[in-house]
């Protein structure tokens, strides 16, 4: 088990049940900065460290990250801002999306990449163990059980603490476990993407372990501030990526302004919609927000103390399913 201290009591198999104050994760794509790669602006390394600081004061003890992120910088900076508290924090980091030195994207699963990506981050973290590390997407070309040797091995030397499956299925599952105990799964889950009710949160239910969410606040969509007119400047991925521009966005903006008359009569932000809806479910203990600024994680942690209702969640199912 990790050594950060947990708040309150979870079952052994759900380690990131209590870990912090809150069951909220750091999105370690909010810090990318300068790096470019899968991020969300420019943010400098001395203000995102300042940023890690503030939310590990506020009570955050989870801090996701990828080598993708700003091209490794993400995981530099973690690195920096937790170098004299390592035991205090609890990181994650994954393998398969590397890039090549033209800095495009290169995703597999092959175990020496899996290998190689995973020392690379021990590098950048400047640290001699991640406490959780993920196969970040599924590899069709190789056989999962021949990533999870890799990890298995690391696992047992000490290099990482715990194992997890990023957007997979229960086929992948079952196939990784043969070789290694998987501890989490973490898939995209928000009141839009529902995918992960379908399989792997009840996987995560059956299996009694931990369920993390990313895309909780939808790119920004449900935090209010990104709407039809709002514009992104090129050292934004939703400037440009393949993924932004593709799927159907003017859908949920006509959502959300049914959505947001209600939420005002009711006395709910946004936020606390989208952190609601999530923790509703299930084992899914720990969500995963980009928060860039002081400001921001004040209010998605402001969100936490004002969860919509069974009631008012369902008339917010209705308007969608109607939609």
């Amino acid at each position: 088990m990790s050594s950060v201290e947990k708040n309150g009591e979870g079952s052994l198999g759900r380690i990131l049940k209590g870990l912090g104050e809150y069951p909220l994760g750091f999105g370690g794509a909010s810090i990318s900065g300068e790096g470019a790669g899968y991020g969300f602006g420019d943010i400098s390394q001395s203000d995102s460290i300042d940023l890690l600081n503030y939310v590990y004061d506020r009570g955050l003890r989870i801090f996701d990250s990828a080598p993708i992120y700003g091209f490794g910088e993400s995981e530099i900076r973690l690195g920096m801002a937790f170098k004299k508290i390592r035991e205090k924090v609890f990181l994650i980091s994954k393998s398969g999306v590397s890039w090549h030195s033209s800095k495009r994207v290169n995703m597999t699963n092959d175990p020496k990449e899996t290998e190689k990506m995973l020392h690379e981050s021990l590098k950048r973290f400047d640290t001699d163990y991640i406490d959780l590390y993920m196969i970040h997407w599924p590899d069709k070309r190789v056989d999962i059980r021949q990533t999870m040797e890799v990890l298995a091995r690391a696992k047992a030397q000490g290099k990482i603490k715990h194992i997890g499956l990023c957007n997979s299925n229960s086929e992948e599952f079952k196939l990784a476990s043969e070789v290694e105990s998987v501890e989490v799964f973490q898939s995209e889950l928000n009141v839009f993407e529902r995918n992960s009710l379908e399989e792997t949160i009840p996987l995560a239910v059956k299996e009694d372990l931990s369920f993390m969410s990313w895309g909780t606040l939808d790119k920004g969509i449900l935090t209010g501030r990104v709407h039809k007119e709002r514009s992104f400047d090129k050292s934004d991925c939703r400037s440009w990526a393949p993924w932004w521009k593709s799927f159907n966005k003017d859908k949920r903006y006509e959502l959300m302004d049914k959505i947001n008359p209600l939420l005002e009569q009711w006395e709910l932000s946004p936020i606390s919609l989208a952190l609601g809806f999530n923790l509703s479910h299930s084992h899914v203990d720990s969500l995963l927000c980009g928060g860039r600024s002081i400001k921001q994680w004040d209010g998605l942690i402001e969100g936490l103390k004002n969860l919509p209702s069974v009631e008012q969640l369902s008339t917010i199912e209705k308007i969608i399913h109607e939609s």
